[in-house]
């Protein structure tokens, strides 16, 4: 039975990522760290659904802990690694900076050694399309360069970024990086904007929407995500014989087993358009508040998926409307109980 070890699993990507796991029947460790950047009893919720499968078994400590993080891996003795915990969060990086280089850099450090002394199969990390930062050709590809980060976000995943490169040449680590679009769906963080919008709908409140408005994103619905990173667990890459051995198109490391893959809808969304759809779900009319874009923030992001597609035979395809009604069934759930 391959045994799949999960940063992250009391997060909202992470969680549903393992549910997915669970049900092939996958043994899965979870490590969360359950800090309070947001509700922590909706982490505790997560949590508890997973608890249901006899597959799972979870650690609470920091990925800063070193001692915590090896002992547990080394205990559950995993064939592949997934690490998706970080302080997330965009705007929360204006203000919170050391939260970032503490969890994100650190912390994925500290997940590299545990890979390497374990001698995983496969070690797949989250970076973020934040990373394409002030880009403006789109749709971004993995082998357009990402030197211009907006954000200290952005920059320490972009850190991240290079750091499994250089351990995946030094240590011969199979390592896949994934560049998450904009991610939505059921158990969503509540500080990202869909959930942001549909809540504030249910509660009478008005939205505030930036850049008036004049905002595009290629909306992920988070089962599309959470099947390409399943998928990519079986597509470990291999160090090249010679740089002419990789495929135009492919982001490949010519010096190490090493690969960056998107994972987005590719589909660029009108946020108002997003915003409609909602509405429309919901049956509520928003009282809409139009403000300037907010620092750090970009006004378009457009995923070329294209790689996933190739590697895997597989790219997001569910529709923003499709999807919005899914999160829209959940938050009307919630809210009536």
């Amino acid at each position: 039975m391959t045994r799949v070890f999960i940063t992250g699993t009391a997060g909202f990507i992470g969680y549903h990522l393992a549910e997915l796991l669970l049900a092939e029947g996958l043994a899965v460790h979870g490590y969360d760290g359950m800090t309070d950047y947001y509700d922590v009893g909706l982490k505790r919720e997560r949590l508890a659904r997973l608890g249901r499968h006899p597959g799972f078994r979870q650690t609470e400590a920091m990925l800063e802990d070193m001692g915590a993080l090896s002992a547990a891996i080394a205990a559950f003795k995993p064939q592949v690694i997934v690490h998706l915990a970080a302080q997330a969060g965009v705007r929360y990086s204006l203000d919170h900076p050391r939260a970032y280089v503490d969890a994100n850099v650190t912390g994925t450090f500290n997940v590299m050694e545990c890979a390497r002394e374990q001698g995983v199969a496969h070690l797949l990390v989250a970076s973020t399309s934040s990373v394409y930062g002030a880009n403006t050709e789109m749709p971004f590809r993995e082998t357009d360069k990402a030197d211009t980060p907006l954000t200290i976000y952005a920059a320490t995943k972009k850190a991240t970024e290079a750091m499994t490169h250089a351990y995946a040449h030094l240590w011969n680590i199979p390592t896949t990086l994934f560049r998450f679009f904009t991610v939505y769906g059921p158990w969503g963080r509540p500080d990202m904007a869909p959930i942001k919008f549909a809540q504030a709908m249910l509660e009478g409140r008005p939205i505030e929407i930036y850049n008036h408005g004049e905002m595009y994103r290629d909306f992920t619905y988070v089962d599309d995500l959470v099947r390409g990173i399943r998928l990519l667990i079986d597509a470990p890459p291999a160090r090249p014989a010679t740089p002419a051995d990789i495929v135009p198109g492919d982001s490949l490391s010519p010096v190490a087993p090493w690969r960056v893959v998107n994972i987005g809808n590719s589909e660029k969304v009108r946020l108002l358009d997003f915003i409609d759809a909602i509405e429309r779900h919901l049956g509520i009319r928003a009282e809409r508040r139009y403000l300037p874009m907010q620092t750090g923030d970009v006004p378009a992001t457009w995923a070329d998926a294209s790689l996933l597609q190739r590697l895997t035979g597989y790219r997001p395809q569910t529709p923003f409307d499709e999807g919005v009604a899914r999160l829209c069934a959940w938050m009307l759930d919630r809210h009536r109980r």
